[in-house]
């Protein structure tokens, strides 16, 4: 089954309105008509910005969260019809940074997943790992319980959302998992997405997320069930960034 890949940038909570634009049309300079899908997705106060330099390219726009909630009385939240406003595509649900220093639960993330697609946005649901947990052998039990929220959530919309596989103990480190240990978690999420949804599995993107980097892309995204990579801080450097949509494409 050949899936379209997706690399979708993280700035995670990095830029500045010079840097922004430094750094998209650097990116659009040289980005041509690529054969996969490509996002950014950028702190909240820069979508407008982002919107408008990214308008008429084959960059797409993703927000780094979304509310669970679809307004009301929830200060510093942004509703996913008011990321839509802004052309927003993608929403990153799940991210490790969120669970962890959020305190979002399984739960909090698969309903933040469904008010993203509630707007046609698609989320990108992260799961992973803790190195404890990897040493401790509770890789696929952690990582089936996420997305399993997810699944269950999601209901018959499961076919619309993106995961991404990110071992905790392999964001921001510059360890990274190696290209077999990474399929073999993306062969099992894929295994659980297909008990779920078999006439839709095949075709749901699964993306890498743990220092995925110019240097060890190309082998990481040969992988049968690797289908692009959610990219940190190679993002932030467009030529890093078009190295990676290369070797995607």
């Amino acid at each position: 089954m050949s899936r379209r890949k997706l690399v979708a940038g993280n700035w995670k909570m990095n830029g500045s309105l010079q840097a922004n634009e430094s750094l998209v049309k650097a990116l659009l300079s040289d980005i041509g008509a690529p054969a996969c899908d490509v996002a950014v997705c950028v702190p909240a106060p820069y979508l407008a910005q982002v919107q408008l330099l990214v308008a008429g390219s084959p960059v797409a726009l993703g927000a780094q969260d979304v509310s669970a909630q679809a307004q009301g009385a929830f200060t510093g939240e942004q509703s996913a019809a008011m990321l839509r406003e802004f052309g927003v595509r993608y929403a990153i649900v799940g991210h490790s940074e969120r669970r962890q220093y959020h305190a979002e639960s399984d739960e909090t993330v698969a309903a933040k997943a469904v008010a993203a697609l509630s707007q046609g946005i698609t989320p990108i649901v992260c799961v992973g790992e803790t190195l404890a947990q990897r040493e401790a052998g509770q890789t696929e039990e952690v990582v089936r319980r996420q997305l399993a929220a997810v699944i269950g959530a999601t209901g018959d919309r499961i076919g619309e959302i993106v995961v991404a596989y990110e071992p905790v103990w392999a964001i921001g480190t510059g360890k990274t998992a190696t290209p077999d240990q990474a399929q073999a978690v993306h062969a099992t999420l894929r295994a659980q997405l297909h008990h779920a949804a078999a006439d839709r599995a095949a075709n749901i993107r699964i993306v890498y997320g743990g220092s995925m980097n110019a240097a060890n892309a190309a082998q990481l995204l040969a992988q049968p069930d690797i289908d692009g990579g959610l990219i940190g801080g190679a993002s932030l450097k467009a030529p890093d960034f078009l190295q990676i949509i290369i070797a995607a494409c």
